[in-house]
């Protein structure tokens, strides 16, 4: 295990279940530290470590059947190992659910990407692996300042429904400032094409470190699934360009290229959470509706009991939308899109 993700193979490594677990470190031709921390989570220290650097985690694959962010991590730990590109900031590479990726599954028996609260009681394997992770983030995290806004997680996901938007990234909610301009435009030089602010608390991965470590993160949705070899990543080559910028350029330089052109992005505001209250919960629409799908004002969208939800005025459009969740869960999002206010960090109006 350990020499195949020396070789490059970080991906074909995490994935082989037959092989024990084989951790260690190591320094490659380029001089980048390297240490393999567990099955899937590869931490990388760059040979000339500033006091400015971030420390930035990139994840993908928290759902196990969204395999082209998986291939874009897999292709940036092979071009750092083969010394093609030279990093600037402390990285920790996660392939998230390695079990639930070889099912070709979302998960094994819980959406871990609901697990991120506190630790879990370890009854399943999501639950022990979102504890893993937990652990790891912790310790990835813990030389730099809670008050440095240079922890940055960028969780890579990609959606199991068309979208309006091809791609796009949610802001999860923190009362610490996570929505810094230089983060904003990262999603700018990425040609990401919409953001969705979240305005209450959720226990997905990219909140526990924007609440729990003050990171600047983001859950960025890239494309619809598919099967391993089905992804066209020529549609996320401007995503993968900005992920190789950023972690390539001091943080000096990166302040300089900062920018914003409020136009380039969608900003959208949640006006509504819908959370299943009974078993008789339904939409009007199909359950595999388009994301930013917009309802016209006074729009029947759906049925809860003796309970009937209508687009607000202005109207509203839809974001993941799942009426077979469990009783008590998000069935949906109702979202609107807004304006922002730029200071240091980005707020809506």
């Amino acid at each position: 295990m350990l020499a195949q993700v020396k070789a490059g193979a970080f991906l074909a490594a995490s994935l082989d279940m037959d092989s024990p677990e084989e951790l260690g470190q190591w320094r490659t031709e380029s001089g980048v530290e390297c240490a393999l921390l567990a099955r899937g989570v590869l931490a990388i220290t760059p040979s000339d470590l500033t006091k400015e650097a971030k420390a930035i985690v990139i994840s993908s694959g928290i759902h196990g059947d969204e395999t082209a962010p998986i291939e874009l991590v897999q292709r940036l730990a092979e071009h750092i190992l083969s010394g093609q590109i030279q990093p600037a900031h402390r990285l920790l590479l996660i392939i998230g659910h390695p079990e639930a990726i070889v099912c070709h599954q979302r998960f094994i028996d819980e959406n871990m990407n609901r697990l991120f609260k506190q630790m879990n009681d370890e009854s399943n394997p999501d639950t022990v692996r979102a504890n893993t992770l937990q652990a790891l983030l912790r310790g990835f995290y813990a030389s730099a300042s809670f008050d440095d806004p240079q922890r940055w997680h960028l969780d890579l996901h990609c959606a199991i429904r068309d979208s309006v938007h091809y791609t796009f990234a949610v802001s999860p909610y923190s009362e610490q400032p996570t929505r810094s301009l230089p983060l904003f435009s990262f999603l700018q030089q990425a040609e990401v094409e919409a953001v969705l602010m979240a305005n209450s608390p959720s226990p997905t991965f990219s909140w526990f470190s924007a609440a729990y470590f003050g990171a600047q993160a983001f859950t960025l949705e890239l494309g619809k699934v598919a099967p391993f070899g089905d992804n066209d990543l020529s549609r996320l080559e401007p995503f993968y360009q900005a992920l190789q910028t950023l972690i390539t350029t001091p943080t000096h330089e990166a302040k300089k290229q900062s920018q914003w052109q409020e136009d380039a992005l969608a900003i959208y505001k949640v006006t509504r959470t819908l959370v299943k209250q009974s078993d008789d919960f339904s939409f009007t629409f199909p359950n595999d509706q388009a994301n930013f799908t917009f309802f016209d004002q006074g729009a029947l969208l759906g049925k809860d009991g003796n309970t009937e939800y209508y687009s607000l005025e202005g109207g509203e459009a839809i974001v993941f939308p799942n009426a077979n969740v469990a009783v008590g869960q998000r069935a949906a999002l109702l979202v609107q899109q807004t304006g922002v206010t730029l200071t240091d960090q980005v707020t809506v109006k």
